[in-house]
């Protein structure tokens, strides 16, 4: 049965704007001095989060007092590459941040993309098992996770009509995606839909059109895997570029500067 969804969305006049708005709820989310909480955030690949994560690594927020030690950071997804590959998620991440910020290796939780994909897969089911401490049919819940949205309506490696769709007791799947020949390791959407937040960055004019069709079009998850991100909280929040939301209702949004939201409730 359909329910009701919040559609929380935050717009930024550019993708620089974006990216620093991104990087700042990203560092909120990092336990103060003062904290003994732990975060567990995981992230994908893309342009915009590359841009949040050099800004995450600058100077201006390194130096910011929060504790990166009780940070543990994930991926949503990864392509089966080594991890110095040019395409590696992880790689773009190393150099973006890893390299700049004082967080424990040991809190760097990876997929291992150079290993075959249905091993690397059931790897990180284990690490996921592992770290946090899950037992039974226990599904992991990140305090925060990020997510992109490609212009085929996919999103983290669940693409259109690939067999990780189906995937609903897995925590962590290989897929091959055919249109680009290549295989995937990818949490499952259930383990998506766990999270605590969840939030799209999404930017570029060449996303609207595909984003409106997601949100507000007939539902087709086979075809628009992004409509299977239902999170169990009720709200799914969106940080957008101006561009990008050329399609999302304006009607009672409010004005914050160069700066938009609105909320939407949607059935889903």
């Amino acid at each position: 049965m359909p329910s009701k969804l919040t559609l929380r969305f935050y717009v930024f006049p550019n993708a620089a704007a974006l990216a620093d708005a991104a990087a700042k709820y990203f560092i909120t989310r990092i336990p103060e001095p003062d904290s003994t909480a732990v975060a567990r955030i995981a992230i994908s690949g893309g342009t915009t989060p590359k841009a949040m994560l050099r800004d995450l690594g600058s100077e201006a927020y390194v130096r910011y007092t929060h504790r990166w030690e009780n940070l543990h950071l994930y991926w949503v997804d990864e392509r089966c590459v080594p991890p110095d590959d040019a395409q590696s998620n992880y790689h773009m991440t190393e150099e973006a941040l890893l390299a700049w910020v004082p967080l424990p290796p040991e809190n760097v939780h990876r997929m291992e993309g150079e290993l075959e994909p249905a091993v690397a897969a059931a790897r990180y089911e284990s690490e996921l098992r592992n770290s946090f401490r899950l037992e039974g049919a226990e599904v992991p819940s990140f305090d925060l996770l990020l997510l992109g949205m490609g212009p085929d309506g996919h999103t983290a490696s669940l693409f259109p009509h690939t067999e990780a769709l189906d995937a609903m007791v897995e925590l962590v799947v290989a897929n091959h995606v055919p249109k680009l020949d290549a295989w995937r390791i990818t949490l499952t959407w259930p383990v998506i839909n766990q999270a605590k937040e969840v939030v799209f960055l999404i930017e570029g004019a060449e996303k609207a059109d595909i984003l409106h069709e997601v949100l507000f079009g007939p539902r087709d998850p086979e075809r628009l895997p992004s409509q299977l991100i239902k999170p169990a909280s009720g709200t799914l929040v969106f940080l957008l570029d101006e561009a990008a939301a050329a399609r999302i209702p304006r009607e009672g949004a409010q004005q914050h500067g160069p700066i938009w939201s609105n909320v939407i409730e949607v059935e889903r």
